[in-house]
């Protein structure tokens, strides 16, 4: 089961990387960037940690192996960021939020709508936070070669 959601999302993330005409050559790692994200998601909800806190932990994750790949591939970040974290986005969650409102069920619907509000949220929290860890790292490093 869980190795079928690791494929899944491989491909779902490669498959919006070239929605969104990324080059040829970073598919394989766009997708390995979604699978790994949703791959740390999963493995948190199995542990019993909350949704919110999982999306935050597997979009750290993405933002980080971006950072990664596009040093190695010498290509924007953007282009593995916005595939990687395709698998997180709770579109379905936001979905239902809208279908409880359409048939009045407004205090489910409330729940499940701030549900995908702080689930978005996390998701954003989780990529700023990597680029402040990298930024803080890098000017660590500037001012030790700058001693040297």
């Amino acid at each position: 089961m869980i190795i079928g959601q690791f494929v899944t999302s491989f491909f779902a993330s490669s498959g919006f990387a070239v929605i969104f005409n990324a080059p040829k050559r970073s598919l394989f790692q766009c997708g390995m960037v979604g699978m790994l994200g949703w791959s740390v998601y999963i493995i948190c909800i199995d542990q019993n940690i909350d949704a919110v806190v999982a999306t935050l932990a597997a979009s750290i994750l993405v933002a980080v192996l971006s950072q990664l790949y596009a040093k190695l591939q010498k290509m924007p970040i953007i282009i593995f960021n916005v595939a990687g974290i395709i698998p997180l986005v709770p579109g379905g969650l936001a979905y239902d939020a809208m279908r409880q409102f359409v048939e009045n069920d407004y205090s489910l619907a409330i729940q499940l709508a701030a549900k995908a509000l702080l689930i978005s949220g996390a998701i954003a929290l989780g990529l700023v936070f990597s680029e402040i860890i990298n930024q803080i790292i890098r000017r660590i490093r500037w001012k030790k070669l700058k001693e040297v």
